[in-house]
């Protein structure tokens, strides 16, 4: 079966919840042999990812675009691998899938955490959105660049980090970059992670043949990360998260995850045998979200973003965008 209409959005009763911690997702989980890439894996809920990944004996690889800062934050951490990746730079992404392939190891996890948030317009060298373009194009090509190293290990999964953000927005067609429209950070955010979700959709549906899954998630919101750095306060304010002060409001402080809790259901997406045959699915809170029709409640993933034709369509416009052939055979 596949989900396309959110046909396996179900909750599975994985034993776990919203305040459940990496630590106790990995309880029991040998990862001796495995090899992993993690993006975004030197700081936040990707940092905590890396950590858990390795302390159950996976050997991880970092790509980082401030090499400096990702060896102090990464210090001390068994089992890591550095790499140069600038994700907003397609020659980088290719250089560095290539560097992995040329090492002949099998890709067991590839987990495309990274992502950017609160920003003004920015475009790539491409002209293409920021957020688009690093939240999501560049995902889809580090995964078409190392498809081969995936599908021999034979039983790989590919995670990909979304937000219950998507229910900003649909994915838009005919102008995905802002070209013709006014820019509206949460929007343009909204739709990147709209197409991360159609995109392992899809991707899981022709990639099972080979034994290799994918999964998309809602990590929840957490505090003391870096993706509102560049967020000003008025936006804040404006969305009722701060006082005059910009100081975080109490009951929304009460409400944030702490790092273990939003990295869980990353690490349970990658490792948990109850996903060994289920697979296209969007998880939020370690267990699989259940499929929200109403886009006005917050939390469960809209229908929108598990339609078939749009997830199609998406995989097409992907590889003109990027210029890539994602032939899974």
């Amino acid at each position: 079966m596949n989900n396309y209409q959110g046909a396996l959005q179900k909750q599975i009763n994985s034993g776990f919840n919203a305040k459940s911690t990496t630590e106790e997702v990995i309880n029991g989980i040998n990862l001796q042999g495995k090899t992993a890439i993690v993006t975004g894996g030197n700081t936040g809920i990707g940092l905590e990812t890396v950590k858990t990944l390795s302390k159950a004996g996976a050997t991880v690889i970092v790509p980082a675009r401030d090499i400096e800062k990702a060896k102090r934050n990464l210090a001390g951490i068994p089992n890591v691998e550095l790499e140069a990746l600038d994700l907003v730079n397609p020659y980088s992404i290719n250089t560095f899938a290539e560097k992995f392939l040329a090492s002949e190891r099998p890709l067991h996890l590839l987990i495309n955490n990274a992502g950017i948030m609160w920003v003004p317009l920015r475009r790539d060298s491409r002209g293409f959105e920021s957020q688009f373009s690093v939240n999501y194009l560049a995902h889809f090509q580090l995964t078409a660049r190392l498809w081969t190293t995936l599908k021999k290990a034979n039983d790989a999964r590919i995670v990909n980090v979304s937000s219950g953000g998507h229910q900003f927005s649909d994915f838009n067609f005919e102008d995905p970059n802002f070209l013709n429209r006014e820019y509206e950070t949460l929007l343009g955010y909204g739709q990147s992670k709209t197409a991360v979700n159609l995109f392992s959709l899809e991707l899981d549906n022709r990639a099972k043949e080979h034994n290799v899954r994918s999964y998309a998630l809602c990590p929840g919101a957490v505090g003391e990360t870096e993706l509102s750095r560049e967020a000003p306060i008025d936006l804040f304010q404006k969305l009722g998260y701060v006082d005059a002060k910009g100081h975080l409001l109490p009951e929304v402080k009460a409400s944030l995850k702490t790092i273990p809790q939003g990295s869980a259901t990353t690490v349970w997406c990658a490792t948990s045998p109850l996903l060994n045959d289920l697979g296209g699915v969007y998880c939020e809170n370690v267990d699989v979200a259940l499929l929200s029709p109403d886009v006005s409640v917050i939390g469960g993933i809209k229908a929108y973003s598990l339609d078939e034709a749009n997830a199609k369509r998406l995989w097409k416009l992907s590889e003109e965008m990027t210029g890539i052939s994602f032939d899974l055979s």
